[in-house]
């Protein structure tokens, strides 16, 4: 039995979630994946998979052998780029992930300026709000907003965003500017809960803050819609700095109670700090991270003196 071959083919029946789908994605028969899984039970004598007629799910002994397994290819993975020049020349493939409108805004201008520099790196961008796992998703890159949690992870900081409220220009002649969180009450709201519920906003940080209801005329699921609705005079909304930048400084929405923001979310480069790091992503982050750094605190510098 060719063990890592096994190997390879159970991580691959894992994240299919079932043996036909990795045999289709493998290019190999199916009989010759089940084959190659029941070798590998038979070799190791304990149950790996629990198999039904639509899915499979790994043991408690499965879910050891698979990180196990990731780990073992993962390390074969980096001693073979070193032997074929990975690491002397910068070139392969990286995947990249961020927040879909931070990732349009400042990742793609970034990356378009880098693909120039690097003809031999290829970039798979990911964008989407959802958190993405590094490990379980084959994810190089991620720029996460906020505060992060104790990890593994390598992280970079390079810069902060601000939580800022904002309304139209007409919508504040009509229903007047709001001096502090608790004239709220007498306002409307555009809301999605992306960043902050449809019933409360918070204001402040640590032992001042305050979360003071808000009437929620219009809920959409998107900051871009939100955004929208409030230049079109439905009502406030409370987004991040960086999503409405560019109608900031076009005087299309007007930045209110900022006075009373929350403290700013730190934004990092995370990537999980493998050793040794491959030349392909010790380029991107040598290359990303200075001018990303500058990028978020022009923005910022431009929003406070609007």
């Amino acid at each position: 039995m060719n063990r890592l071959e096994s190997m390879s083919i159970l991580v691959a029946v894992v994240d299919s979630g079932s043996l036909s789908a990795a045999a289709r994605h493998l290019g190999l028969p199916l009989a010759t994946v089940s084959r190659k899984v029941g070798e590998l039970e038979s070799h190791l004598k304990t149950r790996l998979l629990h198999r039904t007629t639509r899915q499979i799910s790994l043991t408690e002994a499965g879910a050891s052998y698979v990180a196990a397994c990731r780990r073992i290819l993962e390390e074969i993975g980096e001693a073979e780029r070193a032997a074929t020049g990975e690491y002397a020349t910068p070139k392969g493939e990286l995947v990249v992930t961020a927040s879909v409108v931070f990732g349009r805004l400042h990742v793609v201008p970034m990356v378009a300026e880098f693909l120039a520099h690097y003809p031999e790196i290829d970039i798979n961008l990911v964008f989407t709000d959802r958190v993405v796992h590094l490990m379980d998703e084959h994810t190089d890159v991620a720029v996460r907003i906020g505060e992060l949690p104790d990890s593994t992870l390598m992280a970079t900081g390079v810069g902060t965003v601000r939580r800022v409220i904002c309304a139209s220009p007409a919508y504040l002649a009509e229903h007047g500017v709001p001096e502090s969180p608790g004239d709220l009450a007498r306002h409307q709201c555009v809301t999605f809960e992306v960043l902050a519920s449809r019933r409360a906003w918070s204001f402040g940080s640590g032992r001042s803050e305050l979360s003071v209801p808000v009437h929620s005329r219009l809920a959409v699921n998107t900051a871009e819609s939100a955004i929208a609705a409030a230049i079109l005079g439905v009502g406030l909304i409370n987004v991040l700095s960086y999503q409405v930048a560019d109608a900031i400084r076009s005087n299309a929405l007007r930045i209110v109670l900022d006075g009373f923001e929350p403290a700013p979310l730190p934004i990092h480069l995370v990537h999980k700090g493998q050793a040794p790091l491959p030349l392909k992503l010790r380029a991107f982050l040598d290359f990303v991270t200075p001018r990303l750094r500058a990028h978020i605190s022009r923005e910022l510098a431009d929003i406070t003196k609007t």
